[in-house]
């Protein structure tokens, strides 16, 4: 167990990642970040504003997320991977091309030693909008 000295909030887990404070943008949240995955987390954030530009950015749950009339796709940051959080339907619609990877439902973590499956993820956000938009 330890205790963040910043925040004072307490954690099983030794070393587990959170936030301190309140992540207001997309831009503060990946700022936060640790500077060696930040070129990772923008290019997802490209791929996805790519992919479904109609969608609204924010964050949601402390992560940034893509919105148009609820919730779309999430992404955040971890200690040796990206998670991408598309949901249980998108994990089982897309098993197939998600063989590579760790996934569990409604995550797919994608490790940062590895390249980023740019046109799987712009696949699966506009699979995503299509499903969920209002």
């Amino acid at each position: 167990m330890w205790t963040c000295s910043k925040c004072g909030r307490s954690f099983s887990r030794e070393g587990q990642g959170h936030y301190c404070g309140k992540i207001e943008t997309v831009d503060q949240y990946i700022e936060e970040q640790d500077e060696t995955v930040r070129a990772y987390l923008n290019e997802v954030r490209q791929i996805i504003r790519s992919a479904i530009p109609e969608a609204q950015e924010k964050i949601s749950w402390s992560m940034p997320t893509y919105w148009k009339g609820q919730n779309l796709i999430h992404f955040a940051a971890s200690k040796k991977h990206l998670g991408l959080y598309p949901g249980g339907e998108a994990t089982t619609v897309f098993a197939d091309k998600l063989t590579n990877y760790d996934v569990s439902k409604g995550t797919i973590r994608l490790p940062y030693s590895q390249p980023l499956p740019g046109d799987l993820i712009a696949e699966i956000a506009a699979w995503c909008y299509k499903q969920y938009a209002k």
